[in-house]
């Protein structure tokens, strides 16, 4: 039954996830947060960390994640499987048809229109995750629960990406280092 749940929530997040990977959490975190409780906010916080830091698509990698948790390598094999197979279908089908119709108007207004619901559900997925962040995942937004450090990470992040256009990949690994810094420096004060 397990392998079932599995199979149909990835299903589900492989065949409504329009604009790839930012856009399918707030999917994500519907089926495994909310409606399953595979996954408490901290853990899915954790889950996207780990699916950007890890090669391939981030809703192909959280299904092999929340498989393996839920029910070992079968269950990431069935989760993967039922994430993958309406991308696989759908392609297929649609490239057949943008080949032959490409020029066509109502198809580039139908492309066009589909732009706004994909950066909002992006902008929905970053605010949750930023949320969990910096308040926790039950406490709401509250000054005094601010974490701090958090903040200034994230505030280091964005000046780091868009002042001084670093890699990607070494803001994620500076920002990992200043936490753990922090941390140890933290450990040794007390």
């Amino acid at each position: 039954m397990i392998y079932l749940e599995l199979f149909w929530s990835f299903l589900q997040i492989g065949l409504f996830s329009f604009g790839g990977g930012y856009a399918a959490m707030p999917l994500i975190q519907g089926q495994v947060v909310t409606e399953h409780g595979w996954l408490s906010m901290r853990e899915f916080t954790d889950l996207i960390t780990i699916s950007q830091m890890t090669p391939g698509p981030i809703a192909v990698n959280s299904a092999t994640f929340v498989g393996i948790k839920i029910a070992g390598l079968p269950g990431a094999a069935v989760a993967t499987a039922g994430c993958i197979l309406p991308s696989c279908i759908i392609v297929m089908l649609i490239a057949g048809l943008y080949l032959k119709y490409r020029k066509m108007e109502l198809l580039q207004g139908v492309l066009n229109s589909l732009r706004p619901a994909v950066v909002a559900m992006i902008a929905s997925a970053g605010v949750s995750v930023m949320i969990t962040a910096f308040w926790g995942s039950n406490s709401g937004i509250v000054p005094a629960n601010t974490n701090w450090l958090m903040a200034v990470i994230f505030a280091g992040c964005i000046v780091l990406l868009r002042k001084c256009h670093m890699n990607p990949i070494w803001v994620m690994l500076l920002a990992g280092a200043a936490n753990t810094l922090v941390s140890l420096i933290g450990g040794w004060v007390k």
